[in-house]
């Protein structure tokens, strides 16, 4: 009876013992960045910048049309403020919108929604182009999942639909 025994494998990782897998992807990888453990703003910076130094510093980048993340990167390169929450004790996307300079689209509804308009694009060009439209039926499966999450969480309006004729004119 040796055929009859199924193996199976448990993963521990980080304290879980399942992994989630990826939505559109055979994928289980587990590589990214880690925060530091130490809460606190160094020393060094504390004296260079004051919480209201940062935030008008993010206040000004804003409105420059720049998106939260393109924020963070530019202060993390130029000031050196690796995390702006260790500063001003609030993360920059509360900040921006305490100010009223918050985007209306999430940031990765706005990415996802993009790249579907790139891909209708494409399609236009090429219509024999059979991977592309798989791959466009993916993409605007999450736009919906997700469109669906931030309208019952009341960060999109409650009659945000996602339709593919008038994306082009949600990320023009």
């Amino acid at each position: 009876m040796l055929g009859t025994f199924v193996v199976l494998r448990c993963v521990f990782l980080r304290g879980q013992t399942v992994i989630m897998g990826r939505m559109h992807a055979p994928g289980k990888g587990i590589s990214g960045s880690a925060k530091p453990y130490v809460r606190t703003a160094p020393s060094w910076l504390r004296n260079l910048y004051t919480a209201d130094d940062v935030k008008e510093q993010i206040n000004k980048l804003a409105r420059k049309g720049l998106t939260p993340s393109k924020i963070g990167v530019v202060l993390r390169d130029t000031r050196g403020i690796a995390q702006v929450k260790s500063l001003t004790g609030t993360k920059i996307l509360r900040i921006l919108k305490a100010q009223g300079l918050a985007p209306e689209l999430p940031e990765d509804l706005y990415h996802l929604i993009k790249k579907a308009v790139a891909m209708r694009k494409h399609l236009m060009r090429n219509r024999k182009d059979k991977d592309c439209k798989f791959r466009l039926i993916l993409v605007e499966s999450r736009i919906h999942r997700l469109s669906r999450y931030y309208r019952e969480n009341g960060v999109v309006a409650p009659n945000f639909k996602y339709q593919s004729a008038t994306a082009s004119t949600l990320v023009a």
